[in-house]
């Protein structure tokens, strides 16, 4: 059954959202996001290691660092086609479902994006993008600070978090009075972006989009922004900390997720047909040099 979406985000109803995964996963979706500890699987044993460092290093004083370093814009410019081929030579090690270059999946997932919405084409440049901050990792910034599920920082970690009940023992803000409590730093209900999200590659491309004034309309920000921020839009948490309408851009989410993850396979697209297509659409919503 295909999903009539409007232009506003309330229409959306979760559950219709989630019924089509089985239709295009290419594997039971029990069996993705697979974080069981496995010592004797080197897939396995290379996530696990990559969260147990990103639990360690996000701290607030660390996010507000990567802000100083980044939010300049002028490590690099670059167009947005330059910047996805160098996605060709990174593999996601946070990553259980897939060891393919990074390239694969964004095709993977905007060709999904567009098979089911064809007249979103807004929606197929999203997909095609939506991991490039990604770029951060050839520039200095160790895979655990670029990739991977995000999460709050300066309140307690959300129960839902992968690796979750040992993985934050060595992380300074678990014993700062300040941070450590369900609110933290925050109001109740202070609303979703008013969160300070940890460092990675969701924060930075968004922010790269509103620097340089893309055109994407506001879903395609949001779906960027959050579609790595697991334990609330999947895992129920943080719902002290968000408000009502933030569900809406849950539902937005939650519809970009179903080709971010469940398109994850072996299969290949013809990345080099694809691209004339892609290209349209990056000098419809993104041209030009964008500072990075």
């Amino acid at each position: 059954m295909r999903i009539i979406v409007e232009e506003h985000p309330n229409v959306l109803d979760v559950s219709e959202l989630l019924r089509p995964e089985k239709t295009f996963a290419d594997k039971d979706v029990s069996k993705f996001r697979d974080y069981t500890v496995d010592d004797n699987d080197p897939l396995k044993e290379r996530v696990r290691r990559t969260y147990k460092l990103m639990h360690t290093h996000q701290t607030v004083d660390f996010v507000k660092g990567r802000h100083e370093e980044w939010l300049k814009f002028d490590h690099l410019k670059v167009n947005i086609r330059d910047a996805l081929e160098k996605l060709n030579d990174l593999v996601d090690e946070s990553d259980p479902d897939t060891d393919l270059p990074n390239i694969v999946h964004a095709f993977q997932t905007a060709e999904r994006a567009r098979e089911e919405y064809p007249e979103w084409d807004w929606l197929h440049l999203t997909g095609l993008i939506h991991d490039l901050g990604k770029v951060m990792a050839f520039y200095g910034e160790p895979q655990w600070a670029v990739v991977g599920d995000t999460f709050p920082v300066g309140c307690e970690w959300g129960p839902s978090i992968v690796y979750r009940e040992d993985s934050f023992v060595d992380n300074v803000d678990g014993t700062n009075p300040k941070y450590n409590t369900k609110c933290g730093m925050y109001k109740p209900k202070c609303g979703l972006e008013n969160l300070t999200m940890s460092w990675g590659h969701d924060e930075y491309l968004y922010r790269v989009l509103k620097h340089n004034k893309s055109t994407l309309p506001k879903q395609a920000l949001y779906m960027i922004r959050y579609h790595s921020f697991y334990p609330w839009h999947s895992g129920g948490d943080y719902g002290h900390l968000t408000l009502e309408k933030d569900e809406k851009i849950k539902n937005w989410v939650l519809l970009f997720n179903r080709y971010d993850l469940y398109t994850k396979s072996t299969t290949k697209p013809d990345i080099d047909a694809l691209w004339p297509y892609y290209q349209g659409l990056i000098d419809k919503y993104c041209p030009g040099e964008l500072e990075w």
